[in-house]
């Protein structure tokens, strides 16, 4: 072999070496990300699914438990420390734990249960959902032993922090008489 053929021979053979890494790493890297096996690559940043519109739902439920407990710390757990409650029975808008508290104080007297009569959910993403619709309260006067009923619209904005579904959004009001 002269010398021009064993030039010639170590090109093309440093070539076909160059070309064989480059389809092995290609081929661990495929691997790797789940592509090589048909499959959508894995990401480290792929979404969590939505949660389920009945889950939303089951909110208003753990929300109405809590509210016939009697005691109003066990409600306002249920608000983010950052929440807003624009509620039924007070003009003032409530925007801190305290004033959370303050409100479910006085309401609780009433001994109130909550009762859904149309939702509307909209899950936004896996850490967000709306249920907004109507509601009534079914109240029980402290003083008087009265019982009365009072409709109502909701809106309730759930975010899901730390793992955990809070309320960061409430808007209650009372439904204004027909026209």
């Amino acid at each position: 072999m002269n010398r021009k053929s064993r030039i010639r021979a170590a090109v093309v053979t440093t070539t076909a070496l160059a070309a064989a890494v480059t389809i092995t790493v290609g081929v661990a890297v495929a691997t790797s990300d789940g592509a090589a096996d048909g499959a959508a690559p894995r990401s480290s940043y792929a979404k969590p699914p939505k949660p389920a519109e009945k889950q939303i739902a089951a909110l208003f439920d753990g929300w109405n438990k809590a509210l016939q407990c009697g005691d109003a710390e066990t409600v306002a757990a249920r608000y983010a420390k950052d929440a807003v409650l624009l509620p039924t029975a007070s003009p003032q808008i409530r925007t801190d734990h305290a004033g959370i508290v303050d409100y479910f104080e006085h309401f609780q007297q009433n001994k109130p249960r909550g009762e859904k009569v149309r939702g509307i959910i909209n899950i936004l993403d896996s850490d967000s959902a709306i249920d907004a619709g109507l509601y009534r309260f079914h109240l029980t006067d402290a003083k008087t032993g009265e019982k009365r009923t009072v409709e109502a619209r909701y809106t309730f904005e759930y975010e899901k922090r730390g793992g955990r579904w809070l309320i960061v959004n409430h808007h209650s009001s009372v439904v204004p008489p027909a026209n």
